[in-house]
């Protein structure tokens, strides 16, 4: 692990110094490419540059174990012991560190939000999802934009669809995809009963074009008059799009633009992301056959967390985590929860990277 840690020491030092280079200031796609390597590697670098103060320390210290004044032995007892802590920890920070990275972790991400069962209340838990994403975004300073929607008759959302732009957006909210499962007394309930509903997310890294390819001849184009808000001119031309996959049978409509060339623009973006999800999800599959195990695959009809408002709680089911913090929660405070899903993903690569390992020695 040290040999591996001293190269990417070394190759952090020649990307340092490629940067002061004139030749890579002037050029600012090099300058760009230089830089997130750079980046990607400083945490890594940090931790190994900390764990090797720690050696030196343990080094020094460990002569006035013995030493003859009781008083300074005890000390260097003492300061060891922490050493010794700080040293577990931080091997433990470099192996998830050194663990392979999902490359569309650093992708935008399209977001999809679905009432399922449970009608109106359902379309209603859409918007408060929608906005509970939305405030997480914007304490991330991501970028967010509806790219479809269709409204309920109670002032919620049958579906939404909206791209989030910015910095490991996918890492962050690759866990969210999955059933959430609501239970309130719905506004329109005389009883006072708690009923329970559900929805859909479905999160997809932004698809580029080298992703997919998506032939002219396999998509059905239909255009159509939009209905609904959207201004004078959205009703009086023929400005929705329909964008039908033959081969898939996977269908996006978008209507929200005036335009028809933004409208078709939007639905080819979310058409090649859930291609791709498409894709991910049958290679996750024959995946899980190899392996005669499961594997995760954003199955949305798993349910994996509930909202329960009554109790003021939310749980995750694929972690065991209650959080009595619902109200927080639903203002886009969902962090904890999020960090607690990685780090539960990364235990679990941890224990799959060290079993392999065991099994080639």
């Amino acid at each position: 692990m040290l040999k591996k840690l001293a190269s990417y020491e070394e190759k952090f030092q020649e990307l340092e110094e490629a940067m002061s280079s004139p030749d890579v200031f002037s050029d600012k796609e090099e300058y760009k490419k230089i830089s997130k390597t750079r980046s990607e590697l400083l945490p890594i670098v940090s931790a190994y540059r900390e764990y090797l103060n720690v050696l030196n320390s343990l080094e020094d210290i460990s002569s006035l174990i013995h030493d003859t004044d009781e008083e300074i032995q005890a000390m260097a007892v003492e300061e060891e012991e922490s050493l010794q802590h700080k040293k577990q920890e931080l091997e433990e920070k470099i192996k998830i560190l050194l663990l392979p990275k999902d490359p569309l972790d650093e992708r935008n991400t399209i977001l999809e939000i679905r009432a399922g069962t449970g009608g109106e209340e359902a379309s209603l838990f859409v918007a408060d999802l929608y906005r509970m994403y939305m405030r997480y975004a914007e304490k991330h300073k991501w970028k967010t934009e509806v790219m479809s929607y269709s409204e309920s008759s109670s002032g919620g959302y049958k579906e939404i669809i909206i791209l989030i732009s910015g910095e490991s957006v996918y890492s962050h909210l690759k866990f969210e995809a999955g059933t959430h499962r609501v239970q309130r007394v719905p506004a329109t309930e005389s009883q006072g009963r708690v009923h329970t509903s559900a929805v859909t997310v479905a999160v997809m890294p932004e698809a580029e074009e080298v992703d997919i390819e998506v032939r002219n001849e396999d998509i059905r184009l239909d255009v159509y008059r939009s209905s609904g808000p959207g201004g004078q001119s959205v009703n009086t031309t023929d400005s929705a799009v329909r964008l039908t996959h033959i081969p898939t049978g996977i269908v996006v409509i978008c209507q929200d633009e005036k335009s028809q060339h933004k409208n078709r623009a939007k639905a080819m973006k979310v058409l090649r992301s859930r291609l791709l999800q498409a894709e991910q999800e049958k290679q996750a599959k024959e995946l899980a056959q190899q392996r005669k195990a499961q594997v995760g695959s954003g199955d949305r009809s798993e349910r994996i967390r509930t909202y329960n408002f009554p109790q003021g709680r939310i749980t995750d089911h694929r972690i065991n985590c209650t959080l009595y913090k619902l109200d927080l929660a639903m203002d886009g405070e969902i962090e904890e929860l999020i960090d607690a899903l990685i780090a539960d993903a990364q235990a679990k690569a941890l224990l799959e990277s060290s079993t392999r390992n065991e099994n080639n020695t």
